[in-house]
């Protein structure tokens, strides 16, 4: 089973959080028993499981990208024109 990402993990909700960890548990236990077949359906729920925490993460990079283009113009270190 692949994990995901840290900052993925981070902003997942609690609710989002519980039933990835039981996908994970039931995905390891098939890969124990050999059941690849099995956990890859699992991996595929937990795929989609985590797509809501990626676009997440997505924004607050734009947002911080925002927030450094804000600074700069404001400091000086870029004109409004520079986008």
């Amino acid at each position: 089973m692949r994990h995901a990402s840290i900052q993925v993990r981070g902003l997942m909700v609690r609710e989002e959080m519980d039933r990835y960890n039981a996908l994970m548990e039931v995905g390891a236990f098939l890969e124990e028993q050999g059941r690849h077949d099995l956990a890859w359906h699992v991996q595929r729920e937990v795929d989609i499981l985590i797509l809501p925490a990626i676009d997440r993460l997505k924004e607050k990079g734009r947002e911080r990208d925002r927030e450094n283009l804000r600074y700069m113009i404001d400091n000086g270190l870029l004109d409004d024109e520079d986008d």
